[in-house]
């Protein structure tokens, strides 16, 4: 027996019926056909599905849709404006902070949910934040730079701002 769901997806109202038993992943990839939320491990412990509920990372595999009731969830998708990437999106793509490019979705929403809450982030505070993001292909190094990168684009600080973030962060 479907039952109805009304939520905020990606800025847009959304009220649909779904299954009970169908989780958030589900819904946002299958129904929304929002494919950028990835299924990695189906137990919430890679992070490839985690997207932003009301500002907050949570790992989507790990509620059902109907949780979600009432709420403002933003994808991978949601992230660009007008056409432009969001600045941890083109971060990612300058730093190299992807290679097959499969966790990068939840490692984009998950750094951007850290700087939303802690805008002056270390590395430390970083590798703590993205611990529960799990990336098979990269030693995780070029990810931390990307996300240090995005947060100075974020703050408004300009590219020699960024050069000392990937110097700081090769030390």
């Amino acid at each position: 027996m479907a039952i109805s769901l009304r939520l905020t997806v990606n800025g847009k109202p959304v009220d649909v019926q779904v299954e009970p038993h169908t989780l958030l992943v589900q819904f946002l990839r299958e129904q929304l056909r929002l494919t950028g939320t990835h299924v990695g491990c189906d137990t919430a412990q890679c992070g490839a599905c985690t997207v932003h509920l009301d500002g907050r990372a949570v790992k989507s595999c790990n509620m059902l849709a109907l949780q979600a009731e009432g709420a403002s969830i933003t994808t991978i998708e949601g992230l660009a404006r007008n056409g432009e990437m969001h600045p941890m999106q083109q971060a990612f793509r300058d730093c190299h902070g992807l290679q097959c490019g499969f966790c990068t979705p939840g490692m984009v929403m998950a750094a951007t949910s850290l700087l939303a809450q802690q805008p002056d982030a270390d590395a430390h505070a970083i590798r703590d934040q993205l611990d529960g993001n799990l990336c098979r292909c990269t030693g995780y190094h070029n990810i931390v730079r990307a996300v240090q990168q995005g947060q100075a684009a974020m703050q408004g600080k300009g590219t020699a701002q960024q050069s000392d973030l990937a110097t700081a962060s090769a030390e």
